[in-house]
Order: C-alpha cells, then sequence, then structure tokens
C-alpha cells in the first residue's frame, strides 16, 4: 500500500508488511516519536527520535522489520523514553539491553543442548547425530528451548518426561532424558550450574523392557536353529542370521559390515573402533562354518562393497529391521532378537566352561581402564578354538546329537 492510504496510529500490521518503497527513503509516525522507516530498496526498519541532554535531536535505531514487530518497537520505544526522563544515556542504556539478551540467549537450554551436542557429534555416526538432534528438536526445544536451563525446575521435568510416557514412547523419553541429563551435566562441569535437575528423575519414570535382548531358552534353541537354516524367504536375510549366531557380532556390526573387513583365508574379520560400541578396534575369529556362511554370501553379494546391501540403495545396509522381522516370520516375535543371540552365546559358553575374560573379549565387553587392558587380538587363539567349538556345539544342537550334562570346557 502506499503511505497516503495510510488510515490510523500506531500503524496497523497490514500497513507495516503492505507499505510500498519510493525513489527516496520515507518515514512515516508510529507514535510518541517512533518512525518506521522505508527504503527504496524495501527494507524496513524502526527508529526513535528522541532530545539529547544539549537540547538537540537525534535519531536511534530500534531493529530492522520484520524481526522487530511493531509490538516489540513500542516496547523498546517505551523503555527508552523512560531512560530518558531519568537522565539516562539511551544509547548506553540500549547496548546494555542488548548484551543481556544476548548473555540470556547463549544460557537458553536449546543453546546449552546443541554446545552439548557439538561436543559430542565427533563420537557418533551421522545417523545417530541425525537421530539425537531430531529428537531434542522434536520433543525439548518447542517446550524448553528457549527457557534459561538455570530457571528449569525438577517437577516441569518430571512433567515434560511423564507426558512422553502418556504418549507411549518411553524408549523415545529414556533416550531424551539422558540427553539433556547430559546437557546439564556440560553446564554443571563448566561452572554454569550448580546441580543438574534431571539428577535421579529415572527413578520415577518407567522403562521399557528391553525386548531388544529377547531371547529362547536352552530347550528352545535347537528348533529356532533349525528354522533359521530352513529360512524360505531370503538366502541373504538367513546367511545373516546364521553368521549373527555365530560370531555373536552386535547385529549393527554386522549389517553394516563391508567386505574389505574380512579376510577369509586367515579366517579374521577386523572390526575398526570407528564402527564399534567401545570405539576400539576388534577383531573376530571364523569358525568353519562361519567361512562357509561368507563364502556362500559372497556369491550373493560380493559384487558390492556391503555384505548386506540394501535394496534400494546398493550403497547402503539393509534395513535395521531386516533380522528380526525375519525373526518374527519364523514365530519367534518378541521371543528373539538379533541382540539376543549374543546372551546365548555368552550363557552358553560360560555354561560350558569357557573363560569368562575370553568370552568377554569375543563380544568385545572388556571394561574401561586398567580392568579393561584391551587390544583387538586379546586372547585370540583361546577364542578361535572357543568359537569353533561354538559352532560345532549349535550344530549338534540343531541335529539333536546333544547329549545334556556337566560340562567343565576351557579355551
Amino acid at each position: 500500500m502506499k503511505r497516503s492510504e495510510i488510515k490510523r496510529r500506531p500503524l496497523a500490521d497490514t500497513a507495516l508488511s503492505s507499505l510500498e518503497p519510493e525513489a527516496a527513503a520515507y518515514r512515516e509516525q508510529d507514535g510518541q516519536g517512533l518512525y518506521f522507516r522505508v527504503k527504496p530498496n524495501g527494507g524496513k526498519s524502526w527508529e526513535l527520535r528522541y532530545k539529547k541532554p544539549d537540547g538537540k535531536w537525534s535519531w536511534i535505531g530500534m531493529g530492522a522489520y520484520p524481526e522487530v514487530s511493531g509490538a516489540l518497537a513500542r516496547q523498546k520505544a517505551a523503555e527508552l523514553r523512560t531512560d530518558l526522563a531519568e537522565g539516562k544515556n539511551p544509547l548506553a542504556t540500549k547496548q546494555a539491553r542488548k548484551s543481556a539478551e544476548l548473555a540470556a540467549a547463549n544460557n537458553t537450554f536449546g543453546a546449552l543442548a546443541r554446545e552439548w551436542f557439538d561436543t559430542r557429534r565427533h563420537a557418533w555416526e551421522d545417523g545417530t547425530a541425525k537421530r539425537i538432534i531430531g529428537a531434542l528438536e522434536l520433543h525439548v526445544f518447542p517446550v524448553f528451548g528457549k527457557r534459561l536451563y538455570a530457571e528449569i525446575l525438577p517437577m516441569e521435568w518430571m512433567e515434560f518426561f511423564r507426558s512422553m510416557e502418556q504418549k507411549g514412547i518411553i524408549d523415545q523419553m529414556g533416550n531424551v532424558r539422558r540427553y539433556c541429563k547430559e546437557a546439564y551435566d556440560l553446564a554443571r562441569v563448566t561452572g554454569r550450574a550448580v546441580f543438574n535437575p534431571i539428577e535421579g528423575l529415572h527413578k520415577f519414570l518407567k522403562t521399557k523392557p528391553a525386548e531388544n535382548y529377547a531371547h529362547v531358552s536352552t530347550d528352545e534353541l535347537p528348533a529356532l536353529l533349525r528354522a533359521i537354516n530352513g529360512y524360505p524367504h531370503s538366502h541373504i536375510v538367513r546367511l545373516g542370521l546364521r553368521l549373527m549366531v555365530l560370531t555373536g557380532a552386535r547385529p549393527s556390526e554386522l549389517r553394516e559390515a563391508p567386505w574389505s573387513e574380512f579376510d577369509l583365508d586367515a579366517g579374521l574379520w577386523s572390526i575398526p573402533a570407528a564402527r564399534m560400541k567401545k570405539r576400539r578396534d576388534h577383531v573376530v575369529p571364523l569358525s568353519r562354518q562361519a567361512l562357509e556362511a561368507l563364502t556362500e554370501l559372497r556369491k550373493l553379494t560380493g559384487a558390492y562393497p556391503l555384505l548386506f546391501p540394501g535394496r534400494n540403495d546398493r550403497t547402503k545396509p539393509l534395513s535395521n529391521m531386516a533380522f528380526n522381522m525375519a525373526l518374527g516370520r519364523l514365530g519367534y516375535r518378541g521371543r528373539q532378537t538379533g541382540h539376543g543371540f549374543r546372551h546365548i552365546a555368552s550363557t552358553t559358553l560360560r555354561e560350558h566352561g569357557f573363560a569368562k575374560e575370553h568370552v568377554e573379549a569375543q563380544l568385545s565387553h572388556a571394561e574401561d581402564g586398567v580392568a579393561g587392558v584391551y587390544n583387538k587380538a586379546t586372547y585370540l587363539e583361546q577364542r578361535t578354538t572357543m568359537m569353533q567349538w561354538y559352532a560345532d556345539h549349535l550344530d549338534k544342537l540343531a541335529a539333536g546329537n546333544v547329549v545334556k550334562g556337566q560340562f567343565s570346557k576351557k579355551a
């Protein structure tokens, strides 16, 4: 609209947004010394006309439009007029307020959480980082993102997490609670917070049963092994399940594995630290049965970089649900998961007398620090013998040739 069409002041929002530029910059009065300035290039801003102590008139900028709305510009103008009435320098008080606003912006929970994310980002894979920041942006930032983190009460956090419980997203709630707690830990250890308001809340929140670790009993294992060996829907998935059983590897480690990590002649699978949960190199000895499965798999996917390439994009791994969906098709939904095979391996090997440290090294469970002095080939000779025994044992179970009894076998 043209400024000649303005019908009221203070200026309406519709007028502010639609005022047209002219050949020269012009100002339109909003009221009480506040003016709206329109430049020839269409840029718009706010200015306050005021009288200095020496009696001369001057202008002070109030910010660009639409970043500074009409309501905000009038609020800022009122604050500066109060300063003038009290004999204060409006330029100085304006800068002081701007500094205070900037400090407040840096002390919001959103800023703190992003700082925490940036400090941890290097330790995560791209997919993990995307999930974490996505969860914060979806659930937390709309509620607490602009709040000063030091002013958010434990009760408010409790109500927030319980609202996530009521939505049935308990796993997500647990993850989000952990992220937020770690953000406060960062503020505490850097001297910006005295206590963590999320500390201890987990005691009063729900936790979802660890379905990721579901596994069948010893008596049910033979039938499961036979079902896997006869899985009819996909040879690739069948071989993936068998390799998961034989190696005790985490599902993600196997599913995302490239062929370049495998030395079939040496019978070794070398997983680099970047792909390991503990962020350290790990070597998995391969039994004769595992090598046979890999040889068969290479005939199917050896032309691609990954053992288990995706159906639509061969440069990306198979869906993270593929193996669990296959187990569901076999009738084991909720009773057995890919991760549950690690529990079966651990229990079976320990029950048959294999040394705890050998089993833990195979599963890459070594502790951090002195107690977990670790290199990628720890107990490799013993683990090679142990995993060959385990593969043979599983084959006997599937064939029904195992006699139950007490064992005392050492690797």
